[in-house]
C-alpha cells in the first residue's frame, strides 16, 4: 500500500491526528489514506458524546472497547480519523463532530465540501 502525498485540506502538510489513542488507516497517528483505503478515514474528528451515539445507533460502535482487535474505545475529546461519509451523514443529520483541519487529509475533499468542513472547525 502506497500512502498519498500528506497534505491536508488546507493544502499544507498533514498534522498528527493522534497518538493517544492511535488512529489512522495505516495507525500511525495520521489521517493518512491510499487506493486501498475504502473508507477513506481522512477527517480527524474530535469526538462528542452525541456523535459518538450517533455512530453506534447506525452501526459503528466507536465507544465500546474491543480488546481482541486493540480498540480501546473512544472517549468524548478523543481525536480519531474519521471516514469522510460517515462525517458527512452526520453533518446531514445534525450530529457532526468538530474537525481538526491541519489533520485532515485533502482526500476528504472527495467527499465534503470545504465550506462544512470548516463549518465544524475546532477553533
Amino acid at each position: 500500500m502506497e500512502k498519498l502525498q500528506s497534505i491536508n485540506v488546507l493544502g499544507s502538510e498533514l498534522a498528527i491526528c493522534s497518538m493517544d489513542p492511535m488512529t489512522g488507516f495505516f495507525r500511525n497517528g495520521a489521517c493518512d489514506t491510499c487506493s486501498e483505503d475504502r473508507g477513506s478515514h481522512t477527517v480527524c474528528a474530535v469526538m462528542t458524546a452525541e456523535f459518538l451515539a450517533y455512530s453506534k445507533y447506525v452501526g459503528n460502535d466507536l465507544s465500546t472497547s474491543r480488546p481482541e482487535v486493540g480498540f480501546v474505545g473512544l472517549t468524548p475529546g478523543d481525536q480519531w480519523c474519521l471516514c469522510a461519509a460517515r462525517f458527512l451523514q452526520a453533518h446531514d443529520e445534525g450530529c457532526a463532530p468538530k474537525v481538526n483541519l491541519a489533520a485532515t487529509h485533502e482526500r476528504a475533499l472527495d467527499v465534503i465540501p470545504l465550506a462544512v468542513l470548516k463549518e465544524h472547525a475546532e477553533q
